[in-house]
């Protein structure tokens, strides 16, 4: 059927032949009489593609946020933006507005939050951040100053493949990084490498040399200490889901990294340089709120306290440091969870900005929580998100937090006000 074999083009070899898919697919609703998706006001800033771990190209990435009904999308992959500029070209053609940023790790070493378990569930001192709305001109630099994490990344995932060759040794299972792990990747074309790959690359190898169902079930619990329970139980002992490769990678994820985990440090820029570069570049800085886990919406996550016992110093710290923006998810978090950071980030004056993180095919690429009036700024920002990088890839003096855009418009919330109209071109 044409319309699958287009919609498998999205996934292309080179970025050329993906776009050239969604044209041909964005036609082809015409041809078919089909009238495209209705956009409602859904937005999502924080889409993985294949250029960190995703199973969308950035092509299919947009592909699908226009079929779902999102009237906006953003691009977030770890230590990459390789992705970026077939993302904007895609949301060109579909009409989605698009925004461009990154997600890297920083060391806290210098902070007074060393030593703790801040928003990374495999290691202290070491926090998540996301550089938001980068203008289109520093793309490129963006790739540049990652390009050097990514290397010293790749070292350290040759060392944590090593770790698990001889944790399953005598098993049958040996993981080549470059044939089995990079090969997955977009490494070859500035994608980065992260632990999911890995994992994906080692359930591929389960999957193919120990089998699945029970004979998998048996060897996890032998070979890996790991008693499967619950729905991925029941999802493993179905080799015909759909989803089996990825329950498999989730089931790994929450249970097997800490025995092979070698901590991150040359590949994390110390945070205060990550505020430095996200400045020079006129992008947004933001720290990416995670919050005690209880229940992993994702499955990949362990119950687990993280910044939430001292989460007063530490937004105190960002905004004081310099950070414009904290991002969280309202489907990851507590009804109490959220009241706390929405008032901190009122109290600090920190732009608040929304993502879902998507990197599996079981996410919804909506965010229901948006829905209620009580997130309805979330949607603000993510307007004004838009009119930042719109006005920031004008001229990099124009961009939300610059020096000048302050001193003209002070208070945060008209700031806010006068970017989103600039994005919906009613300024």
């Amino acid at each position: 059927m044409e319309q699958e074999r287009l919609i498998g083009g999205l996934n292309a070899e080179t970025a050329g032949r993906r776009l050239q898919a969604l044209r041909e697919l964005t036609a082809a609703y015409d041809r078919w009489e089909l009238a495209p998706p209705t956009a409602g006001e859904d937005v999502n800033n924080h889409i993985h593609t294949t250029y960190s771990f995703s199973p969308y190209s950035p092509a299919k990435a947009a592909y699908m946020a226009w079929i779902n009904g999102l009237t906006t999308a953003g691009i977030m992959d770890h230590d990459s933006v390789g992705g970026a500029e077939e993302f904007i070209e895609a949301g060109r053609i579909l009409g989605v507005a698009t925004t461009v940023g990154f997600e890297c790790r920083c060391r806290m070493d210098s902070t007074p939050f060393a030593g703790k378990r801040i928003n990374n569930p495999d290691q202290c001192s070491v926090a998540y951040m996301a550089a938001h709305g980068i203008p289109h001109q520093n793309i490129g630099a963006a790739q540049e100053w990652l390009s050097g994490y990514r290397k010293h990344r790749n070292l350290r995932n040759r060392k944590m493949t090593d770790n698990i060759n001889r944790l399953l040794a005598g098993t049958g299972l040996c993981l080549d990084f470059d044939r089995d792990i990079a090969a997955i990747s977009m490494n070859h074309d500035g994608g980065s490498v992260t632990e999911r790959h890995i994992l994906f690359a080692l359930s591929l190898q389960m999957m193919e040399r120990i089998g699945t169902g029970l004979t998998l079930l048996d060897f996890l619990s032998e070979k890996t200490g790991l008693e499967i329970t619950g729905k991925n139980r029941v999802m493993l002992l179905n080799p015909e889901d759909s989803m089996y490769v990825y329950v498999l990678l989730g089931v790994l994820k929450s249970g097997m990294v800490e025995k092979f985990y070698i901590d991150a440090v040359e590949e994390c820029p110390d945070v205060i340089e990550f505020i430095r570069f996200t400045a020079e570049i006129g992008a947004i800085s933001a720290y990416a709120y995670l919050g005690d886990v209880e229940d992993s919406v994702t499955g990949d996550k362990k119950a687990q306290a993280f910044e939430d016992s001292y989460l007063d110093e530490l937004v105190a710290w960002l905004a004081g440091a310099g950070f414009h923006a904290l991002t969280y998810m309202p489907t990851r978090n507590t009804e109490r969870q959220l009241d706390r950071v929405i008032g901190l980030c009122e109290k600090h004056g920190l732009f608040q900005i929304s993502g879902e993180d998507i990197n599996s095919p079981f996410q919804s690429f909506h965010c229901e929580a948006l829905k209620s009036p009580r997130f309805r700024h979330l949607v603000d920002s993510t307007w004004a998100l838009i009119g930042h990088e719109l006005a920031a890839t004008d001229d990099i003096a124009k961009g939300m937090f610059s020096v000048e855009a302050m001193a003209a418009i002070s208070g945060l919330a008209e700031r806010i006000a006068h970017f989103s109209r600039l994005a919906k071109g009613t300024a």
